[in-house]
């Protein structure tokens, strides 16, 4: 008994030691203005709106249903439209190019066209914005780009008779909520 009250003695203090927890709290900056000290804390931005009533709640949750449904397709389509650039930049001749992009747009109505005829006309609002966040260029420009001006204005003009315009660009300030979605359902 005597050696145990020993060998708990010189045991205890260094069972203590490994008891303190490390500190865990990030360690913050602080600046020196005129001889006062502040602490900087850099928090995320926090978006301070009024309460919603059920019908904006409501179209709130439309617009987040839009978006988790059409994100993965702009996502697809910035990533196509890089690949298809990147292999374009290898073709020599025009007339290759336009060979290729005709491929390109075969095979993508081949594997997508059923799921996107199915978009209702707000989706494809939301597509469009969406396209134009991932790629940086509008629908317009890139159709203008792949398929030439008459076509793309044809198509401008027939979409706005369903109120859809191929030059709607995507802003983060305007277009809050959509930016909101994507970062609070980890979409990025």
């Amino acid at each position: 008994m005597k050696h145990f009250t020993w060998i708990f003695f010189l045991v205890s203090p260094i069972c203590s030691l490994f008891g303190q927890a490390k500190d865990t709290l990030p360690k913050h900056q602080v600046m020196v203005i005129d001889g006062d000290t502040i602490n900087v804390i850099n928090i995320d931005p926090v978006l301070i709106s009024a309460s919603m009533d059920e019908a904006k709640r409501e179209e709130y949750r439309k617009l987040k249903r839009r978006v988790i449904k059409v994100l993965p397709y702009a996502k697809l389509a910035a990533s196509k439209m890089q690949a298809m650039e990147d292999n374009l930049a290898l073709k020599k001749t025009k007339k290759e190019k336009k060979k290729y992009i005709k491929q390109c747009e075969e095979s993508m109505k081949n594997l997508y066209m059923e799921q996107l005829k199915n978009l209702s006309i707000e989706e494809g609002k939301v597509l469009m914005k969406l396209i134009h966040r991932e790629t940086g260029k509008t629908t317009w420009e890139i159709m203008k780009n792949y398929r030439g001006g008459a076509e793309t204005l044809f198509w401008q003009a027939f979409g706005s008779v369903y109120g859809h315009d191929m030059k709607a660009e995507y802003d983060p300030v305007l277009d809050y909520q959509i930016e909101h979605i994507i970062k609070q359902e980890n979409l990025e």
